[in-house]
């Protein structure tokens, strides 16, 4: 099938919502489907795209390699991006991109972006709409209705089951529940397969990263990869590592600033058990975990997203999904949406912000390598429900 993937965020960039758009289009090629991804660019980014289809070099103006060291890829597929001037809030990239889409004789669209889908329906184009939150602002609402009513809606697929019964309670059951797919983010299983032992990984990361780190990374370590936006429990680790001067701390990803203000305030703190490593490409994100001997969750009641909204009510990060795959105990806040896929047999679930269950926790784990050993065990067999060709033929079964 021919599929047009239209981004809702200009490729590269470290913003999650890039990272799903271009693991889902690669299960789309892998699963033997012919995928275009199409994507939003300012326009003093790059030169104008090329008029006709051409090889993703030409057509994105990035070389694939960066692209697959960015993203964690190994299957190629073309991307063209097109115009999305400021101000126009993505309406006139939608459009152009449809028709784009219409033009290619594309068999499906597939897409985050609400503007897109609304108008792919309205065009007459077989259209999936993947919805990761409830529709926002005023024209938010509008354009989702303009998706339900129109017979080119195929499919929604909402990340989350308690997202899935905010949208049939708002929207109706019955306009909803004859599209709905609920499917949780995925995983590249096959990049989790031959991880090194926790010593050894922090054996290549001390020598990768010689001079960042104040020492080498070499004692029990508690791990944690991803942004470092509000609600992801950041300070709430700087407290954990103020009262376990014995376990070190990992932290991979953010943004530049958010690194800089982080080790302003490990240095305020004078934490030494800290390790900051910053932003690290896709492709290396595996070893990094497997370098810590825990994982952590430590999402707080609020957790902001890159544009500054609350997202704790349908959060599925792919990194719990990573985790997972990684085989490292993972301890985790009880949010009632992770529960959906955590458990007490893959993982240790307790009270948001609280350090002193958090604290025992981690001592128990440190000094009990049998149930960490159980917990690893029975997340590594969760994960592989959660890869993302899986996830392309749930979403896609029965659409050709």
């Amino acid at each position: 099938m021919k599929i047009a993937v239209i981004a809702p965020s200009e490729i590269p960039a470290r913003r999650a919502n890039t990272i799903q758009v271009m693991k889902m289009a690669q299960a789309m090629v892998i699963s033997g489907h012919e995928v275009f991804v199409l994507a939003p660019r300012t326009p003093k980014t790059t030169r104008e795209p090329d008029s006709q289809i051409g090889d993703l070099e030409n057509a994105s103006g990035e070389p694939w390699e960066d692209l697959a060291w960015h993203y964690g890829l190994k299957t190629k597929f073309p991307i063209i991006r097109l115009i999305s001037r400021p101000g126009l809030r993505r309406y006139d990239f939608s459009l152009s991109a449809v028709r784009w889409a219409r033009r290619w004789n594309a068999e499906l669209v597939y897409t985050r972006l609400p503007q897109a889908a609304a108008l792919a329906v309205m065009l007459g184009s077989k259209t999936i709409l993947e919805v990761h939150d409830m529709p926002q602002g005023f024209a938010g609402p509008i354009l989702f209705r303009l998706y339900l009513m129109s017979a080119s809606a195929c499919r929604l697929v909402c990340i989350t089951s308690a997202l899935a019964n905010d949208l049939q309670n708002q929207y109706g059951e019955s306009r909803i529940s004859s599209r709905l797919i609920i499917a949780p983010d995925g995983v590249d299983i096959e990049r989790y397969e031959t991880l090194p032992s926790p010593q050894q990984a922090r054996s290549i990361i001390n020598n990768k990263l010689r001079g960042r780190f104040p020492r080498d990374l070499v004692r029990f370590t508690a791990g944690y990869t991803g942004h470092l936006y509000p609600g992801r429990g950041v300070d709430f680790m700087l407290e954990l590592a103020g009262t376990l001067p014995k376990i070190d701390f990992l932290l991979v990803g953010g943004e530049i600033r958010d690194i800089s203000e982080l080790e302003t305030e490990i240095s305020r703190q004078n934490l030494e058990n800290i390790f900051v490593a910053g932003f690290i490409p896709n492709a290396e994100l595996p070893l990094f975990q497997s370098a810590c001997d825990v994982l952590l969750m430590p999402y707080q009641n609020l957790v902001a997203a890159s544009s500054g909204g609350d997202i704790s009510r349908y959060l599925s990060p792919m990194k719990l999904f990573e985790y997972l795959a990684c085989g490292r105990p993972i301890v985790s806040s009880t949010l009632s949406v992770l529960s959906e896929v955590l458990n007490n047999q893959n993982a240790v679930l307790l009270p948001a912000g609280n350090v002193e269950s958090w604290t025992l926790a981690l001592r128990q784990l440190q000094n009990d390598p049998e149930t960490r050993e159980r917990l690893s065990t029975q997340a590594r067999q969760d994960a592989l429900k959660y890869t993302w060709e899986k996830r392309v033929g749930l979403i896609l079964e029965e659409t050709e």
